[in-house]
């Protein structure tokens, strides 16, 4: 179950057409280009999916598509989570029906549970799968915090088999990949921290930059986990300007632009999320412009 989910995912962006509806051509195409850029699996459905904003049959369309569009070459982790552990659940089933190898749930957010809580949840989504589970865990948006404690308990139940670590907490990630069982795989959650996690044991990253480039994010990833950080920093730093402008506002805003820009989707939205600020995409445009990634090349 774990060895699967090692290398660069990508938290695949939703593409949707000016009426508001999902854009099922784009989906198929970005899921592909992704596969035969060399990532190792697809994320649909997270946060920079706009998941929120999707319905669960809009969800399962997601993951049903990019299930197709794999082609069974690499496996797809849904994302399937919020606050209510009976609405997880059947999300999950859902999930399963619709193609998924692997579930990323994130911690229930704005209810805040206790950290018996939080166990308690993950641990009734386990026994209601046969799936592989992923805990994402990302406490700036969900207001709650997976302690390193907790986390090794959830590793104890057999499918749930990794991490997405997004506190932003090195010495909590450091002790993570310390404690846990040497096939739990601690994933980052936060592009800038791929290198760094994984020099101290992480197995990869769940990545926003890599639906701009996922060839070079790929690469990245791939030298660090063959200890090659002479290319990882070097790709790192190449990289760096990119993924500091994805977040100059609230994921998936500029992530989108960029890709618009690049002439891979439309730069539509759903509310709550709008397209970026005049003074942010000026600067979006020109992160894109110093790496030469233009519309008319759009390099896998």
């Amino acid at each position: 179950m774990t060895a699967t989910w090692t290398g660069c995912g990508t938290a695949l962006v939703t593409p949707f057409a000016a009426n508001g509806a999902l854009d099922e051509l784009r989906v198929r195409r970005l899921a592909a280009r992704q596969v035969d850029a060399g990532v190792n699996f697809l994320v649909p459905c997270g946060t920079t999916g706009e998941n929120p904003t999707l319905t669960h049959a809009e969800q399962r369309r997601v993951v049903e598509l990019v299930v197709e569009a794999s082609g069974g070459r690499v496996p797809v982790l849904a994302g399937a989570g919020g606050y209510d552990t009976r609405a997880v659940i059947d999300q999950v089933s859902g999930m399963r029906d619709a193609g998924a190898d692997g579930i990323l749930s994130v911690t229930p957010y704005y209810s805040r549970p206790t950290q018996d809580g939080l166990f308690r949840h993950y641990l009734a989504i386990a026994e209601s799968t046969p799936l592989p589970i992923i805990v994402y865990n990302v406490p700036g948006r969900t207001g709650c915090n997976i302690d390193v404690d907790t986390l090794c308990r959830l590793a104890e139940i057999p499918n749930i088999v990794g991490v997405k670590e997004a506190s932003g907490n090195l010495p909590q990630m450091c002790e993570i990949c310390a404690r846990v069982p040497p096939d739990f795989r601690v994933l980052s959650g936060d592009d800038v921290f791929t290198v760094p996690l994984i020099s101290v044991g992480g197995a990869g990253v769940i990545s926003v930059i890599s639906n701009e480039v996922p060839g070079e994010m790929t690469q990245l990833v791939s030298a660090a986990l063959d200890n090659d950080f002479i290319t990882a920093r070097r790709v790192h730093t190449r990289l760096l300007p990119l993924m500091q402008v994805n977040f100059i506002e609230a994921n998936p805003i500029p992530v989108k632009a960029a890709m618009a820009h690049m002439g891979l989707l439309e730069p539509y939205y759903r509310l709550p999320m709008v397209a970026p600020q005049p003074a942010s995409h000026h600067r979006i445009v020109q992160v894109l412009e110093a790496l030469a990634l233009h519309p008319s090349d759009s390099p896998a």
